[in-house]
């Protein structure tokens, strides 16, 4: 995994950020199971509840490009420092990724297991009455 690629392309990708508000501008890259990199970032507005972190207008980029699912994932802001994906762009990794995807994070690059324990996706979900 060239991690180095990976946060470079999240910082070139945070330069694409609308944060008129924020001002923070933000950069997801992810390397997908087919070896294609997918990129994203924060699209912020008025209605602070609307506003769109990088993880998920990535996660839009995967499934327009052919869908699959991630492998290894990184966050960056414009000035290339690492971020952390809150709470809900974790649980839409480990929808997108499952437990084996890769995180960059402050602790190193640890799988989404670890970064969102105890979570589940459509595999654990239990199959619907007869």
């Amino acid at each position: 995994m060239d991690w180095e690629l990976l946060r470079e392309t999240a910082v070139k990708a945070a330069g694409h950020a609308y944060c008129p508000y924020s001002g923070l501008r933000v950069g997801s890259a992810a390397v997908c199971d087919d070896g294609r990199i997918v990129t994203g970032c924060n699209v912020e507005n008025a209605s602070y509840g609307l506003g769109l972190c990088a993880e998920c207008t990535m996660a839009g980029q995967l499934r327009l490009t052919g869908g699959g699912r991630f492998v290894a994932v990184t966050c960056r802001s414009g000035t290339g420092e690492l971020l952390m994906p809150c709470g809900r762009c974790r649980q839409v990794l480990y929808e997108l990724g499952g437990p084996d995807c890769l995180l960059d994070t402050p602790r190193g690059i640890l799988p989404m297991s670890e970064v969102l324990p105890d979570a589940f996706g459509p595999d654990q979900l239990p199959e619907p009455p007869a």
